[in-house]
């Protein structure tokens, strides 16, 4: 256990991470859950505007930090967590596209694996092809509690991509194979976890539609309205206090 690394420098030692902390990929909306969903809510962290914050949702003590885009931002700061500051689940809640017609805007996924075209695994140094996937406590209690509340979540493979503006336009391909959405973390933080032995699940609400008819929502509506996946990774991280814990592999 640290107060300091290069990307995390705890403001306040004696609040520090919850054991379970949601990562959005936009600081905007980290502060947006911080000042609305948690009560006696800290900055905790504040490096490079990347801001993380610990308070107390219905009793128990979550933290909310930001993840940055794209795969080696998220797997600085998950393996941070993880390693050194006591972190035990890891909620990625963020924005992807939807490349699977049974989906829709708004409507909310949930990431069992993360196909990608990353070379992120690479360094794992293994004589073939890992398929990096969710913690499976995680999803089940995430499942149950969207179908309670009746929200909707479809549950299957993301497609992690290493390229927003793709060129070559490959969503569609992965949408083929079943693919639903289409974002640019889960698959570093799947791999992470794995290979600490920690858990982690993505969550992701539908911004863009990429077939027709495409749709997009503007960036304050991605900052600010996708509450009911906060809800819902909030009232997650109160169950998930329940799990026991792990000691990350070294």
């Amino acid at each position: 256990m640290t107060n300091k690394t290069p990307h995390i420098d705890l403001k306040d030692s004696d609040i520090g991470f919850g054991k379970t902390v949601l990562m959005p990929g936009d600081p905007l909306r980290a502060k947006f859950i911080a000042e609305n969903f948690l009560e006696d809510a800290v900055l905790i962290n504040g490096v490079r505007g990347v801001n993380g914050y610990t308070g107390y949702y219905k009793g128990v003590k979550v933290s909310v930090m930001a993840s940055g885009m794209g795969m080696p931002s998220i797997g600085i700061y998950s393996y941070e967590l993880y390693k050194f500051f006591g972190v035990q689940n890891i909620i990625r809640i963020g924005s992807a596209g939807a490349i699977n017609e049974n989906v829709k805007v708004r409507e909310m996924v949930a990431g069992m694996g993360a196909c990608t075209n990353s070379n992120f695994a690479a360094q794992y140094n293994m004589n073939g092809t890992i398929a990096p996937i969710c913690s499976f406590e995680l999803l089940d209690t995430a499942k149950k509690l969207a179908d309670k509340k009746g929200y909707t979540l479809h549950v299957g493979n993301l497609y992690s991509s290493d390229t927003f503006y793709d060129d070559s336009f490959p969503s569609a391909n992965w949408g083929k194979v079943g693919c639903l959405a289409v974002e640019m973390e889960a698959a570093a933080l799947y791999c992470t976890a794995m290979r600490y032995n920690m858990r982690a699940l993505a969550i992701c609400t539908i911004s863009d539609i990429l077939y027709p008819p495409f749709t997009a929502l503007d960036a304050l509506e991605r900052q600010q309205t996708f509450t009911q996946m906060m809800e819902l990774a909030l009232d997650c991280a109160v169950e998930y206090e329940k799990l026991p814990i792990i000691e990350p592999k070294e």
